[in-house]
């Protein structure tokens, strides 16, 4: 029934995606070069419309036909994700103000919370903290608009916000297959064959681009599903961020270098450390995004792999990670300082 499904997502969404990367589409517009941009010439951005179409046509005929129980998951997910794409589409074709989207966001994900989709409790293995119910709400909404955000900082690249979708829910379905949750693991490999559809006309040289209707959705569904996991019993929530690590360590640690700086955060800009091997140290977007995709099944895999470990094999695994981590981006920083004295890059 699963790989049905996800064979359905993954037809409309290439076909879709085609037709809107094709002119005289309503759904085909042109996403300019930026500050933040690594592409020079413009390209259609409607793939994360064709995305969204196969999700929902396939989710609302699986929920119709099998996921009864998980209905009402579904419906205020996809209504959360509605607001956003819908903002997102009108910043897509028209440039909104920072402060509509944002509060777009915070819609979502008041709704998600009002739906018990909230952060309840902050784990870490053999470890949990329940929080106070003010304390939750204010988590919750900062989680989920944090994941939107970073999702669409992370969408630079030809294939990078894709590849990490495939990657992503892919590993949410194995362990929704795992712990026995059909509802669970088929929502995730639709979302995730949506993506690879998409990914078909967007893997270096890209054709089209998903726009901040896909990105801004992806994460959400990224947060979304990451509480519906945990409210489930399929994982624990830590276990879910290291799936999406990739994009989590580098939007996040990002920020902080631009706070601390007393940049102007909150503007476009190209400092991404995946940015950053294209632009500092001269890859190529297939070989940045190659290696990118290496780093994000290492995370998915360690991911599947701690989820019945020992709780010190776990904390042996963050400690790893954490340190794979920090040699990675000083790695990236001193590469480009050895480019830039003339040194051997």
């Amino acid at each position: 029934m699963i790989p049905a499904f996800a064979a359905l997502a993954f037809i409309l969404s290439v076909c879709f995606t085609y037709r809107f990367s094709r002119p005289g589409s309503w759904f085909y517009i042109l996403d300019v070069p930026n500050e933040r941009s690594l592409h020079d010439n413009p390209k259609p951005r409607g793939g994360g419309v064709a995305m969204l179409i196969a999700i929902y046509a396939t989710l609302a005929l699986a929920a119709g036909l099998f996921l009864t129980e998980a209905r009402q998951a579904l419906v205020w997910v996809g209504a959360a994700c509605l607001i956003v794409a819908v903002v997102s589409f009108l910043d897509d074709r028209y440039t909104m103000p920072v402060a509509y989207r944002i509060a777009a966001h915070v819609a979502a994900a008041f709704l998600l919370f009002r739906v018990g989709l909230g952060l309840e409790s902050v784990d870490l293995p053999g470890v949990e903290w329940a929080l106070p119910v003010a304390i939750a709400g204010a988590a919750s909404l900062l989680y989920v608009v944090w994941m939107i955000n970073l999702y669409n900082f992370m969408d630079g690249m030809d294939g990078l916000a894709a590849g990490m979708a495939v990657l992503g829910f892919g590993t949410y379905a194995a362990f929704g297959a795992m712990a026995g949750d059909v509802a669970f693991a088929l929502t995730n490999a639709v979302v995730a064959a949506s993506a690879g559809g998409f990914l078909v006309l967007n893997f270096p040289p890209a054709r089209v681009f998903m726009g901040d209707v896909g990105s801004s959705t992806l994460g959400l569904s990224a947060a979304a599903f990451s509480l519906w996991g945990v409210q489930r019993g399929v994982f624990s929530l830590w276990l879910a961020l290291l799936v999406f690590l990739p994009f989590i360590a580098d939007a996040t640690v990002t920020l902080f270098r631009r706070i601390l700086r007393r940049e102007r955060f909150w503007e476009p800009h190209r400092s991404h450390y995946y940015q950053r091997l294209v632009r500092g140290l001269g890859w190529t977007h297939r070989k940045a995004v190659l290696w990118g995709y290496v780093l994000m099944a290492a995370c998915a895999i360690s991911a599947l792999w701690a989820r019945d470990r020992d709780v010190p094999d776990q904390w042996w695994l963050l400690g790893i990670w954490a340190a794979a981590y920090a040699g990675l981006l000083w790695w990236v920083s001193y590469r480009e300082r050895r480019r830039r004295s003339g040194g051997q890059a």
